[in-house]
């Protein structure tokens, strides 16, 4: 029997179908357009789901159940997809919805979430009871495993690391706080943090690397200027590495997981990245004196975290 995997974005509808060593087997994808009402975005989900398991050469008859990962918050008990900005999803019932479009048992997580579960039983986690996973990108996202089962909270709404604030009256955060990690450590704060140092540094070779122009600037900018030498572009590296760090040693200290991984784009810098995060940590964790510590590497399935991670809810 095999389970299929459903990832939702507010771009995408991505789908696989998963064998039961995590592989997959056949993949189907569809634009979300959101926002749009949730019974023609489910429509697509299920069109979504044909074309997988007619990609992976079997029928609806060899599927167990169907796992969805969706921005949000998810009420496991209810079924619910209680609130998603991004899909202006609130109060759904997306269980109800789904089960009775594909007739097979369905099941909704969080998306990080469902990621998190994916890197911990098929990726970099090698099966972990204890595991968190991070990923660098827009925000921060994060998913939290701890005995094996996902940390969601009363409300289902648990293990955003990207909102611990880690400067008091920081930046400003999109979820209402000041000072969240999201602020500091995502892709889009390093952009920031790049250009800032830009504006500060004419003759850096940054500017060189963006074609002059500012507004061209990507995650990769400071690294690939510090890598061919360049002062300002590793003080930006170095600055936003002390950032990552201190929000992963807060998660190794409140968490204690066998292993942490870090993905998004930005973890392709691998360990120019996180030799500097594993060696930050390894001075500022509580637990230094300790024989067992947690693993710190990069994220490895990429895109199909989500798939996978979602295909194992069922």
């Amino acid at each position: 029997m095999f389970k299929v995997g459903v990832d939702l974005g507010g771009t995408n509808i991505a789908v696989g179908v998963v064998d039961e060593k995590y592989n997959i087997v056949g993949k189907g994808k569809v634009k979300t357009n959101a926002p749009r009402p949730a019974e023609e975005i489910f429509a697509d989900i299920k069109k979504a789901i044909d074309l997988a398991v007619e990609d992976a050469g079997i029928t609806m008859n060899e599927v167990e159940s169907v796992g969805v990962g969706t921005p949000g918050s998810v009420n496991q008990d209810t079924g619910m997809i209680e609130f998603s900005n991004n899909l202006a999803f609130n109060n759904v019932p997306a269980k109800k919805m789904l089960e009775e479009l594909t007739g097979k048992p369905c099941y909704f997580e969080n998306d990080a979430n469902a990621a998190a579960l994916g890197e911990a039983y098929a990726g970099a986690g090698h099966g972990a009871k204890n595991f968190v996973a991070v990923t660098l990108g827009t925000g921060v996202g994060s998913g939290i495993i701890v005995d094996g089962k996902v940390v969601s909270g009363i409300n289902f709404a648990g293990g955003e690391m990207g909102h611990t604030v880690i400067v008091v009256d920081g930046k400003q955060c999109n979820c209402g706080r000041k000072g969240c990690w999201e602020q500091y450590a995502s892709a889009t704060a390093l952009i920031s943090q790049t250009k800032e140092k830009m504006t500060e540094c004419p003759d850096s070779k940054m500017w060189e690397l963006c074609g002059g122009d500012i507004n061209k600037v990507s995650g990769r900018t400071a690294f690939t200027a510090m890598y061919e030498g360049d002062k300002a572009g590793k003080e930006v590296v170095d600055k936003y590495i002390s950032y990552v760090s201190v929000g992963i040693t807060n998660i190794v200290n409140t968490f204690q997981p066998e292993i942490v991984c870090i993905g998004g784009g930005i973890s392709n810098e691998g360990d120019n990245l996180l030799d500097p995060i594993r060696n930050f940590v390894a001075g500022e964790r509580y637990s230094k004196y300790a024989k067992k510590q947690t693993e710190i590497c990069k994220a490895v399935l990429g895109n199909d975290a989500g798939i996978i991670g979602a295909a194992l809810l069922g």
